[in-house]
């Protein structure tokens, strides 16, 4: 949802044929290349270029191919594995921080192994000259729960058996109940076996069923597709990197402002940023009601749209409003999505506090996450305090990738600055230690309830829709399903999760009173469509789009 906020994707895929190319948006997507005969440097293998094409009776336009091509099964534990990462929320157009897994690391190796070694698609100058722009744009439950044999045990999935060459309407014969979402299903099951000659003819069919234009399934389907092509292909990470848009290196990716705007559409269209923003304010005005000097740290501060609402509300307590000094932890990748750095978020949000007339300070804290010491957080005597964290705990590495544990050392450091009250905002997903082919469930499960609620909030081949979605949400399905240990960055858990987290840490829940539920149930009501729910349970607020639970908002104390 960085708002999922700034994450800058310029996703290419493979599915994207269908579009005519005098219509495409010169801010659409980017295609990656295999180069024929390319020697795989771990193994000396030679690649083999996999090649899908679209429906015959359509213009030939070129095709998306993901960079390196090695078919073989991927071994993530090999030390040429590579060890680029880009971590931004799925939902959220704002960037997420970048988090150091160990002291080994640079510029570009941001959680850096010492035993990680590099490849050629590792080098961003090589992996330039593959790169090349071809359709400039485009109009055009916890699945985690699998059985021994890799399939969901109440499913009723049923694998035909593949024959190599047939089209899809043979292989519908075999199973008359064959969709898309089934052979996306299939695919990550023949990748979870190492059969990778089913695979790669899964892909090539399954290829010619997706759009970015079509129905959510279709348009999930061609990012699902991408991130099994980038896992087998064993390019996920050199996805990551050439996409990371800390600074635009070519005309096909999106400046500041065409970032921002894309952005600005999902936040807009989709009620979870806003569900974030809404549910936090209200707790943190509601316990802060009789402090006069309050001291927000936000662990992910953005555009630091959230604090003029609060702002504004502030300026209406009875009595004057209090002074409130905010600290915004940031990291280099929202430099490129706001236009520069944590100035302009001081600038803006002092420029407002003085039309309110509300006494304001901001103190700039422009690193990850992952890198924050209490010093970090000027921390000054006889402040209320309360800290947020929005969509980017889940971005913490735990202690099933380093053994510093950033996600529970820092939720231990933000304890121990006894604060009056945390707040937290979390994709409701188990990603983070699942196994590949459960994780693909429950990424297809939940992405599929995600792209249905965009669905209803813009016409299938509304442009600045495509893009936004390419641009906020493509890349974190990718990591998801291609990408594994420190390369993996969205690593979502289930508000149980948390709670055990967080109790472990020394905090317990805060009671949500009435009045934060109405505040959200307002805003639902009167800006979105009534397939969302709320609903009041286990100490917190969970967002739903119909009966598939897709974020929390709960509050700590110590």
């Amino acid at each position: 949802m960085q708002t999922s906020q700034e994450h800058h994707s310029s996703s290419s895929l493979h599915g994207l044929y269908h579009q005519p190319l005098q219509e495409i948006d010169p801010y659409c997507v980017q295609h990656f290349q295999i180069i024929e005969n390319n020697v795989c440097p771990d193994t000396g293998s030679q690649g083999t270029t996999v090649s899908f094409q679209p429906y015959p009776e359509q213009p030939q336009f070129f095709t998306l191919d993901s960079s390196p091509a090695t078919v073989g099964y991927i071994d993530y534990n090999s030390p040429s594995a590579t060890s680029f990462l880009s971590n931004r929320s799925p939902f959220s157009p704002q960037v997420s921080q970048s988090c150091l897994s160990d002291q080994h690391h640079s510029p570009d190796n941001t959680y850096g192994s010492p035993a990680s070694g590099s490849s050629v698609a590792d080098n961003g100058n090589e992996f330039k000259h593959k790169l090349r722009e071809i359709e400039i744009s485009l109009l055009g439950s916890e699945s985690g729960i699998v059985d021994s044999c890799h399939y969901c045990p109440n499913s009723g999935i049923h694998k035909p058996t593949f024959v190599s060459g047939c089209d899809w309407n043979q292989l519908v014969q075999m199973d008359p109940s064959l969709d898309l979402r089934k052979g996306l299903i299939y695919c990550a099951d023949a990748i979870s076996r190492d059969d990778m000659t089913t695979a790669v003819d899964w892909m090539e069919l399954l290829g010619k069923q997706v759009s970015v234009s079509g129905e959510p399934i279709q348009r999930l389907g061609a990012y699902m597709l991408e991130g099994l092509r980038a896992r087998l292909e064993r390019s996920g990470s050199s996805i990551y990197k050439a996409l990371k848009c800390v600074e635009p290196t070519s005309s096909v990716e999106p400046t500041s402002s065409e970032l921002k705007s894309y952005m600005t559409i999902l936040y807009q269209i989709c009620p979870y940023w806003q569900f974030a923003y809404k549910s936090s304010n209200a707790v943190i005005e509601e316990v802060m009601a009789n402090e006069p000097r309050i001291h927000i740290i936000d662990f992910q501060i953005a555009q630091g749209t959230q604090w003029e609402h609060l702002i504004y509300s502030l300026a209406r307590r009875p009595g004057g409003p209090p002074s409130v000094r905010i600290t915004g932890v940031d990291d280099s990748q929202s430099f490129h999505a706001r236009g520069g750095g944590l100035d302009i978020v001081k600038q803006r949000l002092t420029k407002y506090a003085e039309s309110c007339r509300v006494p304001f300070e901001f103190h700039n804290a422009a690193m990850s996450g992952c890198e924050v010491v209490r010093e970090n957080l000027n921390i000054h005597p006889g402040e209320a305090l309360a800290v947020n964290f929005p969509y980017v705990l889940h971005h913490m590495p735990d202690e099933s990738v380093s053994t510093q544990n950033h996600r529970d050392r820092l939720l231990r450091l933000v304890k121990s600055l006894s604060p009056k009250v945390v707040t937290i905002v979390e994709q409701e997903s188990n990603t983070n230690t699942s196994p590949f082919f459960a994780r693909f469930l429950e990424t297809l499960d939940y992405y599929t309830a995600m792209f249905e609620s965009i669905d209803v909030a813009r016409p299938r081949n509304d442009k600045q829709r495509i893009s936004a979605e390419q641009h906020c949400v493509a890349r974190d399905i990718v990591n998801m399903i291609a990408c594994e240990n420190a390369e993996r960055v969205e690593r979502h858990e289930l508000l149980g999760k948390w709670i055990r987290r967080l109790s472990m840490a020394g905090f317990t829940l805060y009671p949500l009173s009435t009045s934060v539920t109405n505040i959200v149930n307002n805003l639902l009501k009167q800006q979105f469509h009534e397939n969302y729910r709320l609903e009041k349970r286990d100490g917190a607020l969970y967002l739903s789009w119909l009966e598939r639970n897709m974020a929390t908002s709960s509050a700590w104390r110590c």
